[in-house]
Formats: structure tokens, sequence, C-alpha cells
């Protein structure tokens, strides 16, 4: 195939589809297993999940994968988080080949980034510093698990654990997430930095970190450290209130606050220190929300992006102060920007409830499967355990919800629509009543 007249966004989602039927045929291979042999659905759901980053799975994953299957999803998860044309650029770069204004434009679709300016810098930075927080949270989690595990089963524990953690892919090997670390300050506290750091997004970490050279934050920049302070926070104190004498009713006062900011946090990640069907409806449905709304673009979390979120807020803000453009901090944000956020709420909202409709033929439960839909298509990974009992058109939905919350519906969108740019041709403009 000719990429030079392939659009970037065909060639992101190309090059996932071949990533992800090289994992799940992997993950079918007998060795992939313990015992016996794993049927297709199960090792095509896993590979998604772990290439999406998602968490959701049908299998307990220390049960029922070999350590060959944890590597693969483990690798799986890697390619995921950091995105395919991280990797494909990582070889390139080793090879000391050039990389040309195609490729460049590919990256620059990848990363979510508005512009081509020193991509490949970026690109670089990207790998150093990921692999650098992922070693770092492995080796504080290996060091507190060996009295409990031993050397060698806490050193892979802690690799698998911190990768999954910083990708947000929420997939543990302990069989109940986090659950049996509730109380654990260092494991708590370690795997959230992990997650949160990832869900802020590259090219913010990239700003964060050269602070000291530009001496100021863009707005992009802005909108993701205040959009991801407030979510966290209001879900924590939410999260405490509702759940201080149901959930949360056994554990001393500390505990409670750790894990309700946890939970709150996890919102992009998928692993959970409380059983979430234990939790009340008014928890879930906040959840719900958290996790619609994901973390930032350009990322290793999903949901429609917390500046998708802000940028919606600032919108509304704006029609009711009677105002044509939206205006944050002092900026006014492109038309076409408040567009795209539109589409891309709407759109996923649109997939939410599609699954939602199809998953309800086999399961009358709404609200466990709205959850789980929600869950998916933000690649999450949270879940109230109805995963494991769906039929295979069930997870085949979850599947697809995976895989578009991952790739974004801008990405695909723009993959399915992208054609040279048109004549400017302005139509004449009538007024339509609304509300």
């Amino acid at each position: 195939m000719n990429t030079n007249n392939v659009s970037p966004p065909k060639v992101l989602i190309i090059s996932f589809l071949i990533f992800l039927l090289t994992g799940t045929l992997l993950l079918y291979l007998p060795v992939a297993v313990k015992t016996g042999s794993s049927d297709f659905m199960t090792a095509l759901f896993t590979a998604t999940s772990a290439l999406c980053v998602t968490g959701l799975v049908t299998v307990n994953t220390i049960a029922h994968w070999s350590v060959f299957g944890q590597v693969v999803i483990l690798l799986l998860i890697q390619v995921g988080g950091l995105g395919v044309m991280t990797f494909a650029t990582f070889f390139v770069l080793l090879l000391g080949q050039h990389i040309n204004l195609k490729q460049k434009l590919v990256m620059q679709y990848a990363l979510g980034k508005s512009s081509m300016e020193d991509i490949i810098g970026i690109f670089r930075y990207l790998l150093i510093f990921s692999i650098m927080i992922e070693s770092v949270g492995a080796l504080i989690l290996f060091i507190n698990w060996i009295p409990e595990m031993g050397w060698g089963k806490s050193l892979w524990y802690g690799i698998f654990h911190s990768v999954s953690a910083f990708n947000n892919a929420g997939i543990d090997l302990f069989g109940n997430s986090l659950q049996g670390f509730t109380g654990d300050w260092v494991v708590n506290i370690t795997i959230s930095l992990l997650f949160i750091i990832g869900s802020l997004g590259f090219l913010v970490i990239y700003e964060i970190i050269n602070y000291r050279e530009r001496r100021q934050l863009s707005l992009h920049a802005r909108m993701v450290l205040i959009g991801t302070g407030l979510v966290v926070a209001l879900g924590a104190v939410m999260f405490l209130l509702v759940e201080y004498n149901h959930a949360l009713i056994q554990l001393p006062w500390t505990e409670k606050i750790l894990a309700s900011y946890f939970m709150a946090a996890t919102r992009t990640c998928g692993f959970a220190t409380i059983d979430m069907s234990t939790t009340m409806l008014p928890t879930q449905i906040m959840m719900m929300g958290l996790m619609f709304i994901g973390g930032a673009p350009g990322s290793t979390s999903g949901g429609i992006k917390v500046t998708t979120f802000l940028l919606l807020l600032l919108t509304v803000l704006s029609v009711f102060k009677g105002r044509k453009e939206v205006e944050f901090a002092g900026r006014r944000v492109s038309a076409t920007d408040v567009f795209r956020a539109i589409t891309v709420a709407l759109v996923s909202a649109m997939v939410v409830f599609m699954v939602t409709i199809v998953i309800a033929l086999q399961n009358h439960d709404l609200a466990r499967i709205l959850f789980e839909a929600v869950s998916a298509t933000g690649t999450v990974g949270l879940s109230l355990g109805i995963t494991p009992e769906l039929n295979n058109l069930g997870q085949i939905m979850l599947v697809l919800a995976m895989v578009f919350g991952r790739l974004g519906p801008v990405t695909i969108g723009l993959a399915m629509a992208y054609q040279p740019q048109q004549a400017n041709i302005r139509f004449p403009e009538e007024r339509i009543i609304i509300g």
C-alpha cells in the first residue's frame, strides 16, 4: 500500500488495527494461556482492552494467562498507551533514517498537536520521559512488595503495574484490582501519580518540564491542569460524602480520604481500591460522568477529554452572557475548536447510547450496562462486573466502543471524510429557532 496516498488519520487507524490483530493472534496461541486453550473472543477482547489501555477483562489475568500471555498484554499496553506512531518513530530514528514530511504529519495527528514545530524532539522526549517514569514507579513498587512477594515476583509485579498505571490501562495481576491495598499509602500514591501524569498528556508534561525556559504555559496546558485539578478534587469530595458510611464505613478516616482521592483520580485508569459494585447509585453516576470526561488530549487516557468538557462549559457560559466568542484566561478560543468539542461530546454520547441499547437486549440492569458502556468508551476499565457475563455480541460492542474511545471521534471522522481543502464557499445565512 502506498502510504503517500493515505491520509494521516487513516495511517494511524491502519497501524492500530495491525497491532490489534497481531496481539489477538499471539494471545490466541496455546502458549499464551496457563492451561488448555483460549477462545478467539477472549483473545480479541483482552488484546483490545490492552491496546486501547482500557482494563475491562472477561477472564482473570493472573489465573488465565501464562507469563508469555502477560508479556504480550504488557507490550500491547505500552504500545497502546504511548501510541503506535511513537514506536514507529523510535525504530526509524534507531535505524538512523530520515523522518519525512508525511511521517511528521502523522506524528502530529498522533500527539494531537496543532503544529509540527519540534515534533521529532517531542517524540524523543516522550520516549525517554515515559521509560524513566515507568522505571521509577516499578522500582518503588518492587521495593514495597519485596517483603510480601519476594524478589522475583515483586520485580515482575512492579514492572507490570507501573506500565499499566502510567499508560492508564488498569489491568492488574491480583484478580481484584488494588482492593487489597486500600490503606497502603505507597501503592496508592505511586500508582495514582503514575496514571495522573500519564493522563495529563505528553505536550503538557513537556511544557511543565521546560517551564524555566519559556516562563509561561500555553492555554491548552492551563486548561488541562485546571480541569484535572477541579475534576479530581470535586470527585474525591463527593465520593467521600456519599460513601462515608457506606462503602468506606469499615475504614479509618485517613484511609477514607485516601480511598476517595484514589477513586476520583482513577477516572482515567480503572485501578480500584474500592469495589465499585458495593458503591451507591449516586456514586456510580458520578463516576460515569468522570469517566466520560476522561483525561487530556494526546495522553494515555480516554474520554471526551477534560479540555473538551471545559470548552463546552465555557461555550454555555458565553451563550448566557450574550457573547459571540468563547474566551478563557484572556484568550479567544477558535470557533473550530468549539465545533470539534461539540462534535466529540455528541458522537461519544451517541456511541454510549448505541452500545447500551444493544447490550440491553440481553441484560436489563440499565445502571450496570450504562456504566460498562461509559467505561469502555472512555477507555477506563472500571466495572460493575457484567463484562464476563455478556455474550459475544455484547463483548463485541464493548470492543468497538474501546477502539472508538482510543482512536477518538475526531481521528475517525477525519479518516472517513479526509479530503483536500475545498473552495471557501459561504451560503446565505438563515436563523433557526433554538430552545
